[in-house]
Formats: structure tokens, sequence, C-alpha cells
């Protein structure tokens, strides 16, 4: 049985990251899918860690020969999943974590049946707008002219919430996480993932005395 592929998007500052960052240290059995970027790393990012951060030319040149499995002009600069990054732990099983914009999550869902339920996907949103604008600016890490760009943006973003399966309101964060957890252990008690799994046990209980 193939991995389930979790998509998290949200607008910039929504907590995002730090949502996804606690889910995958409760829940070893998902793997986080490094995006590949074109923007320079920000104080603290790591390469291959936060991002695989690479030129432009280089990222457009990847594109074009097809090498990503999703990828998005964000902000004004490209983020992408590579395919060698995700199709070969999902062939294999294992739950793959994607945390992108809403256009990659888009692209993601169009190479999979409207009825698949190999695709979860979550979006998060911040308590208010005026939450959203104090996140972002507290956090400092963009100069003012982008926190206004992002928060312009976040309109465009937050308009396409109802494509999504699940939405996550990050406004206590212990109860946005708990939310998250709740949505896996869903995915994973379903039928089709349940019968598999438990085979044996099945085939005991109906057993004849």
């Amino acid at each position: 049985m193939s991995g389930t592929l979790y998509i998290v998007a949200a607008p910039s500052g929504a907590g995002k990251s730090s949502l996804v960052n606690a889910l995958l240290e409760r829940e070893p059995q998902i793997s986080l899918s490094v995006s590949y970027t074109s923007r320079a790393p920000r104080p603290g990012e790591v390469d291959g860690q936060h991002y695989h951060f690479v030129s432009r030319d280089v990222f457009e040149a990847m594109a074009a020969r097809g090498a990503f499995y999703e990828y998005a002009n964000v902000h004004g600069d490209y983020k992408g999943t590579a395919r060698d990054a995700v199709e070969p732990l999902l062939a294999q099983g294992r739950d793959v974590l994607l945390e992108i914009d809403w256009q990659g999550a888009r692209q993601v869902r169009e190479k999979f049946p409207a009825s698949s339920s190999d695709v979860v996907s979550v979006f998060i949103l911040p308590p208010s707008r005026a939450e959203l604008e104090r996140r972002l600016r507290t956090r400092a890490l963009d100069k003012p002219a982008a926190i206004e760009r992002r928060l312009a943006d976040s309109r465009e973003e937050v308009s396409h919430a109802r494509e999504f399966d699940f939405i996550v309101v990050n406004d206590q964060f212990a109860d946005a996480l708990a939310e998250l957890r709740a949505i896996v252990a869903c995915r994973r008690l379903r039928r089709d993932a349940q019968l598999p799994r438990h085979a044996g046990l099945l085939n005991d209980l109906l057993k004849a005395d």
C-alpha cells in the first residue's frame, strides 16, 4: 500500500512551519519533503534542512527538465518539490508531508484522481487579520516592504482555503496541533488503511469455532 501525501498550506505568518515541525516531532512515520527555493537563506536557515537553496537560473533549468513534482512563484521567488524527494517514499508506503502554497497544492491534486484518498490537504488560518500582521512584524524576518507584500498576498492565499480537505485555525498552538494530529489519526483509521494492516487479526476473528 502506498503512503499518504499530506499537503499543508497557509498564508505567510499563520504559523504553518511551527505546526508542521511540532507535528513531525510527534509523528515520526511522516517524512518532510524539503523544498527547493530560488530565494536567499534567511538568518539561521540551513541548506538541505529548511530548503534546498539554488539560484533562479538553476531552478528554472530544473523546472524545464521536469524535475519538480510541483512548483510556483511565491512572493517573487520560486519554490518547488522535487519528484525524487516524494515518489520513492510514497511507493515504499511512507507518509510524506509537503509544506507548500495553494498553487503547489493545486498542482499536486491535479496529479491524483478526485476520489483519491492518498492525498490529504490542510489549510492553516490565523485567528484574525490583526494577529496575522502582528506575527509577521514580530518575527522580524522580512523588511517592511516585504511584510506589506505578504499581507497583500494573504488575501489571495486565504481565498483558496475552500479547495482543501481540512481547515485548522491556529489561535491556540496546542489546540491547532491537536487538530492536525487528529487529521493524521483519522486518515490512518480509514478502512482502506486498516484492512491490509490487520488482515491477520481479521482472519483470526473470522475463523469458525
